[in-house]
């Protein structure tokens, strides 16, 4: 089969045009890339999320940590034999084909806009502390659409500007994260940390339960290989980018989740909404820290919605450059699949309104599992990709003085997405289901224009 390759400048827009708006990504930049999306609103609200499960949850983080390391090393080694834009769907297409790599294309499309609705929602919590918004719906839902679509604005500008943004939000908020995280542990109280287990389900099923929560804020290991074809030299930066940006990531969340159970009592947690601002308040007394952290929240959800905003339109692109995408997604201006832009921030704000106006949150909280199943299935199939080159001998693409330790690492990483599928429940999946198959329609009509086409 014949290798995707990226696409080259789009018609109606000059080189000087493209090249004034349009800078390929360096490994700091990659890396913020990585660390910005994987860092949203995740690390602000998981504590309280996984609270109920008692401390066992953090046995989950730990496990989830190390198939989330797995994954990135396996993407890694993937994007140093496949250097182009759309990660997973590149990776599936070239091993089993058209309809691999549109599954693969679809789902993870379906988890970036599911998952932009989210952090919009999330963010928009945190927004509440600065300038009260919840006492009016319209506020509410006004604030969560400006903040979709500015970052869509940033995107539309130019990959310059996307790069920029996401450097510039992802120092601001590692820094302050990270001191929190770590001065957190000196106000450490284990009696505050509650029972290990508080459910009623065994220890295995509540290690899954929280790792299919847990995962939504490890969404983003495969933001670089997603993004290979705006990455200078990407078989290099790519996988570097990819281990970095994780192990980055791990090292806030563990030493975050660990400090604010430390700080904050057991039954006052698993009712917190800002479970960070409790802990603040717990260590330093007064409530300007629920202020403080209201403004890394929202620069952390501000940065990860302006990266996922640009993959959210990358993997369509790849898609539609081989026909099996509407070929509207393929065109781009200034470095940026313009199309995809706007179409994932029109379907994640629809998705925002609903969710508010709808008066659910169980129906909200169902959506984010979704992105659970959705986001292992790409998995997955890249994982199993990496199986098959390494099985059939491909020698363009196994290295076999690696061959070892890179079938250990696929095999672990398709175990590890295999067990997040378990984990997300019968409800999420069934959902997740009908979200997937409701592409096999998309697959089937683009399938047969492009054949009458050839």
């Amino acid at each position: 089969m014949t290798t995707v390759t990226p696409a080259g400048s789009p018609p109606g827009e000059s080189r000087d045009e493209q090249g004034k708006h349009a800078r390929r990504f360096g490994l700091p930049v990659a890396t913020a890339l990585v660390m910005g999306n994987i860092i949203g609103g995740g690390i602000f609200l998981l504590p309280a999320s996984v609270a109920p499960f008692g401390t066992i949850s953090l046995v989950a983080f730990g496990v989830l940590t190390l198939g989330a390391i797995c994954l990135a090393l396996v993407f890694g080694r993937l994007a140093e034999r496949l250097p182009q834009t759309g990660g997973p769907y590149v990776y599936a297409r070239e091993a089993f084909g058209d309809f691999a790599g549109f599954l693969a294309a679809w789902s993870y499309w379906i988890t970036t806009w599911v998952s932009n609705a989210a952090l919009a929602v999330a963010a928009v919590g945190y927004l509440d502390v600065l300038v009260p918004v919840h006492d009016s719906k319209a506020a509410t839902i006004t604030a969560a659409l400006v903040l979709q679509w500015l970052p869509a604005l940033a995107n539309l500008a130019g990959t310059r500007y996307v790069g920029a943004v996401q450097l510039v939000a992802t120092v601001l908020k590692f820094v302050p994260l990270l001191l929190v995280a770590v001065g957190g542990l000196f106000f450490f109280d284990p009696a505050n940390l509650g029972p290990f287990q508080a459910g009623d389900q065994g220890a295995l099923g509540a290690v899954s339960a929280s790792a299919a929560i847990l995962l939504f804020s490890y969404l983003g290991v495969e933001s670089a290989a997603v993004s290979a074809g705006e990455v200078r030299d990407p078989r290099r930066n790519v996988g570097r980018a990819t281990i970095l940006g994780t192990l980055g990531a791990a090292v806030i969340y563990l030493l975050g989740t660990l400090a604010v159970f430390g700080t904050v009592a057991h039954g006052r947690l698993v009712d917190s909404t800002a479970p960070f601002s409790e802990a603040v308040n717990a260590m330093f007394g007064g409530s300007w820290g629920g202020t403080a952290v209201a403004c890394m929240a929202l620069v952390s959800m501000v940065g990860a919605l302006n990266g996922w905003t640009l993959l959210s339109a990358q993997t369509p692109y790849a898609a539609a450059k081989d026909g099996l995408f509407p070929q509207v997604f393929a065109q781009k201006r200034r470095g940026v699949p313009t199309v995809g832009v706007l179409v994932t921030v029109v379907l994640a704000s629809l998705l925002t309104v609903y969710n508010y106006t709808a008066g659910s949150q169980g129906v909200f909280e169902i959506l984010v599992l979704v992105t659970t199943f959705t986001a292992t299935v790409p998995y997955l199939l890249s994982t199993a990709a990496q199986i098959y080159f390494l099985a059939s001998g491909q020698s363009a693409r196994v290295d076999r003085r690696r061959l070892v330790r890179d079938a250990v690492l696929a095999l672990a990483a398709f175990g590890f997405s295999m067990w997040l599928v378990a984990g997300s429940g019968y409800e999420a999946v069934y959902q997740g289901v009908l979200f997937l198959f409701g592409g096999v329609l998309v697959y089937a009509w683009m399938k047969a224009r492009k054949e009458r086409a050839a």
